[in-house]
């Protein structure tokens, strides 16, 4: 069910999935652009609820996979608005030839969003990663190079290593395993210092609580031991 997050921008979570072995739940985004289009952050499992919202909204225009994991729905949502189109990182146009890619996310916005919503690639072995910020309601988004799970969340051995891992905690954090995947740490503290440099009020995760109040500070917070 979608639900107002901020100005011009709401949030939907979806179903859960497994990830060697690990739940994640899903959630996306999605943002009024210019002339009542509607692009869709992450898309998450569609349903004919979920249909009906977004007509009431406006028009989708466009789909965001904002890294190399989160793709696991698109098909759907490109039957379902057969206009909207599709933006993805060119490695993940390789990774799904089944889909029609409409553009490359870059560093810089696609013209279609300029001077509403800014964006910046961040470099990671894991995975890299498209950071938006979306002007209106100063919301950054976060897809999985942040994360915040509750205690409890994970059971039994999982729950060691999400602990371990920094998957868990009272504030959002980068896991480990990114922090390992920050092969250039110089041009990923050049990447986040881009981000900080938004005037951030919120934060947004796909894994995680959102952030209302002093996104800013979170941010610095989560990337301390990068920036210092």
């Amino acid at each position: 069910m979608l639900t107002s997050f901020a100005e011009d921008i709401w949030i939907a979570d979806g179903s859960d999935l497994s990830v060697l072995g690990f739940t994640y739940p899903t959630r996306c985004a999605v943002m009024r652009l210019a002339g009542d289009g509607l692009l869709v952050w992450s898309p998450i499992e569609l349903n004919d609820d979920l249909k009906k919202q977004l007509k009431a909204l406006g028009t989708v225009t466009h789909l965001v996979a904002p890294n190399m994991f989160h793709h696991m729905f698109l098909s759907e949502w490109q039957f379902a608005f057969p206009t909207a189109q599709l933006f993805g990182l060119q490695a993940l146009h390789a990774k799904r030839p089944d889909l029609r890619f409409d553009g490359v996310l870059t560093d810089g916005p696609d013209p279609s969003w300029d001077a509403q919503i800014d964006q910046v690639v961040i470099e990671n072995k894991l995975t890299d990663e498209v950071v938006f910020f979306h002007r209106a309601s100063k919301t950054v988004i976060f897809t999985d190079l942040i994360q915040q799970f509750p205690r409890g969340f994970h059971k039994g051995w999982r729950s060691v290593v999400a602990r371990l891992d920094l998957m868990v905690g009272e504030t959002p954090n980068v896991p480990r395993k990114f922090r390992l995947g920050f092969w250039n740490k110089a041009k990923a503290k050049t990447s986040i210092s881009k981000v900080l440099d938004w005037p951030v009020a919120r934060v947004l995760l796909a894994h995680g609580a959102p952030v209302t109040i002093n996104g800013h500070a979170v941010l610095k917070r989560s990337f301390a031991w990068l920036i210092v």
